[in-house]
């Protein structure tokens, strides 16, 4: 029998997810996005689940998607099966998900990473949209999300020469949100996750949406959303812990409620 794509372990409330194929760098694979939709479609409706890791080896995050798998399919095939679109399953997912990234971060592993709310990086991670030197282009979502995160002239540059961009220039692009030492990246994320795990989760789902409000509509519009799921947080029970703890000077105890 052929190894699981991807490892889990649940850890209270945070769902912590390896990445699997040492020998291919954590190429991504159509077995590894089926294995992550398997797993996190059904995780994503547990409300005792309050945020997920992804992470990968020391050497790779995941250094792209697997071009074995690619190499000889036509433009009918990748067309007819709307090849990565399975991608988008695991993107629109509500829990909050922190990128774990040592090593090669590039192509669809970079993809992927952006496709989590942040990431937590360790000081040889190297990222990157090779695809141009394949005579391709990103298709996992690089061409539109990485231009959001960083701005256009550097997403253009990365895209369009394939460059590979260290670590300590990715923390000032705000590829990343943390740099740390590379044996403290997975405890840090958990350690973050733990933190976002603990909060009340109606509020981190409706905080998640309401940041990812602003890559689609005008300011005026966002601040009108950002409004009324912030009024309709006062619907939940959670709401009323937190204040009361407050003003009560003690620890919140949230329920998901």
């Amino acid at each position: 029998m052929s190894e699981p794509s991807i490892i889990s372990e649940r850890r209270d409330r945070v769902l912590l997810i390896t990445l699997n194929r040492p020998g291919q760098l954590n190429a991504l694979s159509a077995d590894t996005i089926a294995e992550l939709n398997a797993l996190l479609v059904p995780a994503d409706k547990d409300p005792s689940l309050g945020c997920i890791v992804i992470t990968g080896s020391e050497k790779a995050f995941a250094a792209g998607a697997d071009i074995k798998e690619m190499q000889d399919k036509s433009y009918q095939a990748m067309a007819r099966q709307d090849y990565f679109a399975e991608w988008e399953t695991f993107a629109r997912l509500r829990t909050p998900r922190i990128a774990a990234v040592n090593g090669y971060a590039l192509g669809g592993g970079c993809e992927l990473m952006l496709m989590c709310d942040f990431a937590i990086a360790g000081r040889s991670a190297r990222f990157g949209l090779p695809e141009i030197k394949l005579g391709v282009m990103p298709g996992m979502g690089g061409t539109q999300r990485l231009p959001r995160l960083v701005g256009r002239a550097l997403a253009m540059d990365l895209i369009l020469t394939g460059r590979t961009m260290e670590a300590d220039e990715a923390l000032a692009a705000g590829l990343v949100a943390r740099l740390v030492e590379d044996d403290a990246v997975v405890e840090t994320a958990l350690q973050a996750a733990q933190t976002i795990a603990g909060y009340s989760k109606p509020a981190t789902l409706l905080a998640r949406d309401a940041v990812n409000r602003a890559d689609e509509v005008s300011l005026s519009e966002g601040t009108l959303f950002e409004r009324r799921v912030f009024h309709s947080l006062f619907a939940t029970s959670d709401q009323r812990e937190g204040m009361t703890a407050f003003v009560e000077k003690r620890p919140p105890v949230f329920t998901g409620n």
